[in-house]
């Protein structure tokens, strides 16, 4: 009868840098879930006793709006003039009609780019506003002594913010959604000389109350997801001074990746519920 040796062990430093590689490809996933679980709480406590915080509520959105109106309008003229309207523009012309980029902008800055880049200017404005501050917080043990008073620090301090977030993020994307249209319109009838009234024309003939409603709800998702994830990475801070500035970096790029994540989602979702969004009239 013969018998298999048995394997020899692995060195300890080898079995430490495999649980290390588990433990560094695990922990994003583990993140994320408690993020999710965070979500879950916050909206608990903002559904279930919906009085109290709006007076904060109302601080934070115009604290979100005071900031980000300027940079937000700037970035919707400038990216629909250069990317959709200059580019898309010059491809109409070469068929002769630069009129119909009016069309291509429901599809350009209706649907996309104006949520897009709204989303992106909170979350890296008032975003990472929310994170330092309640990083701040955390480490100067702000939190703590609100837990030991037995005062609920997601109830005071997250819902509010939360609740702000979804709610301004949303109604600033009708204003982006214009200014988008109007870097259209400078690209198209200033410079590719277009007829002004086809311009407007080839826009409202394809627009639907579905693209402005979707958008509208889509960036309040938007919103919210920025204000789960800075709101989370700001309560949970460790490490003094230095880890404040890592919980900024880290929540604006999980806000950014999870924002593009859930775009693509809801804009296939959209589009496969209403396929005659995809007809260009």
């Amino acid at each position: 009868m013969t018998t298999h040796a048995a394997a020899p062990p692995k060195p300890k430093g080898q079995a430490r840098r495999t649980a290390g590689r588990r433990s560094a490809a695990a922990r994003p996933l583990a993140e994320a879930g408690e993020m999710v679980q965070f979500m879950g709480d916050v909206l608990y406590s903002a559904i279930r006793h919906p009085v109290g915080y709006w007076g904060e509520v109302r601080d934070q959105m115009f604290q979100t709006l005071k900031l980000c109106w300027l940079p937000m309008i700037i970035s919707t003229t400038a990216f629909g003039l250069g990317a959709p309207g200059l580019q898309g523009g010059n491809i109409f012309s070469l068929f002769g009609i630069p009129e119909r980029l009016g069309s291509f902008f429901i599809m350009a800055s209706v649907r996309e780019f104006a949520p897009w880049i709204n989303a992106m200017v909170v979350a890296g404005v008032m975003g990472t506003a929310i994170t330092a501050d309640l990083g701040a917080r955390r480490i100067r043990e702000e939190i703590d002594a609100m837990e030991v008073l037995g005062v609920d620090p997601v109830r005071t301090l997250v819902v509010p913010r939360v609740v702000a977030m979804t709610l301004i993020t949303g109604l600033m994307d009708l204003v982006a959604l214009a200014f988008g249209v109007v870097g259209g319109y400078i690209a198209a009838v200033p410079i590719l000389k277009a007829n002004s009234s086809a311009f407007f024309g080839s826009f409202f003939d394809n627009a639907t109350t579905t693209d402005i409603w979707a958008s509208v709800v889509k960036t309040a998702i938007f919103g919210l997801i920025i204000g789960v994830v800075c709101c989370y990475k700001g309560m949970n801070t460790g490490g003094g001074p230095i880890g404040v500035g890592r919980a900024v970096n880290q929540a604006v790029v999980i806000a950014f990746a999870a924002i593009w994540i859930f775009n693509a989602v809801f804009t296939a979702i959209m589009l496969g519920l209403n396929p005659d969004m995809q007809v260009y009239k």
